[in-house]
């Protein structure tokens, strides 16, 4: 039988040596493994981890693994995850900034950077597409998350006040439709 502090610390460790693009960027990733392959939680479930991540302080790949590892063995089910998740990034900055002053003005260096930004933009729009489907968007909510991007976007609303009024909005729907 496979411990499973140690398989989720794997996962959660392949899971971080892919956070170029950030959290948003590894969902796709995390979803595969999470969701997919070893069934630790469900589509539903794993909307609803998104949310709470995004709404947390903190770094959201750590925040939803931490979720996932308290769900699986509770506190040190977490410490795994969060540790597995974490190490790649300390680790590849450890080295970054060991022997950074050897290559910062290397040219090829430069020029594979400016190729990966294109691709962590694909990174972050397929994991939002998947997210809105899964969200039930339709004809008359799909202004709810186009009008939150575009007033934190043209306004520089604060995200923190986006989250606050969707809050806010859910819960007085919710108080309404119970009353239909």
């Amino acid at each position: 039988m496979n411990n499973i502090y140690w398989e989720s610390f794997k996962t959660f460790f392949k899971i971080g040596m892919f956070t170029l693009g950030g959290g948003y960027a590894m969902i796709p990733i995390i979803e595969e493994e999470v969701v997919n392959r070893h069934r630790w939680v469900d589509k539903e479930e794993m909307l609803d981890l998104i949310a709470i991540a995004q709404s947390c302080p903190g770094v959201f790949a750590i925040n939803i693994s931490i979720f996932v590892g308290y769900k699986l063995r509770k506190v040190r089910g977490a410490i795994a995850t969060a540790l597995g998740t974490a190490l790649p990034s300390f680790l590849i900055i450890l080295a970054i900034a060991m022997f950074f002053h050897q290559f910062e003005d290397n040219r090829y260096i430069a020029a594979m950077f400016r190729g990966i930004r294109p691709a962590v933009v694909a990174l972050i729009a397929v994991p939002t597409f998947n997210l809105g489907k899964s969200a039930q968007l339709n004809r008359f909510t799909v202004w709810i998350p186009v009008v939150s991007a575009l007033l934190i976007w043209l306004l520089g609303v604060s995200p923190i006040w986006i989250i606050i009024a969707a809050g806010l909005g859910g819960y007085i729907w919710g108080k309404l439709r119970v009353h239909d």
